[in-house]
């Protein structure tokens, strides 16, 4: 009976490892993100952002680039809503850095998952697990000219 037992402990085990190992990189909708409202709630209008080699205005001042890395609990989520949700939780990051930095955009915003950068102005990248989805980004915060 107990080796019946731990050869049943042994097998679930495995099948969490690899449940857990799932890494699926996938490319997600930023209209369609930041379209939601509870991301219009969040960003507001006070910072102005500007994905991959989208058009912005002159900019008055450059305070650099700067990266977020942020990971959310994917469970019982599907990919898309988990990879949504950490999105958010990004551009919020970067959102109180353009705050804190003084500036009043966040321009050339990229995808950066596991230092792979990706730009695009109609997606992000995301990997999405069992367990934990991630989105990691990098964006230069400027002050442009009104």
């Amino acid at each position: 009976m107990k080796k019946l037992i731990l050869t049943a402990l042994l097998s679930l085990s495995f099948t969490s490892v690899s449940v857990q190992a799932r890494d699926d990189i996938g490319a997600y909708s930023i209209a369609d993100t930041m379209a939601l409202p509870v991301a219009q709630n969040k960003l507001g209008n006070d910072i102005a952002f500007y994905f991959g080699d989208q058009a912005y205005g002159e900019v008055e001042q450059n305070f650099g680039e700067f990266k977020t890395n942020k990971k959310t609990n994917a469970f019982n989520k599907t990919d898309e809503e988990a990879c949504q949700w950490v999105f958010l939780s990004a551009m919020i990051s970067l959102k109180q850095r353009a705050i804190k930095e003084g500036g009043n955009a966040v321009v050339n915003i990229k995808s950066n998952y596991k230092n792979n950068l990706t730009s695009s102005t109609e997606t992000f990248q995301c990997g999405a697990g069992a367990l934990i989805a991630g989105v990691a980004l990098t964006g230069d915060v400027v002050k442009l000219k009104n």
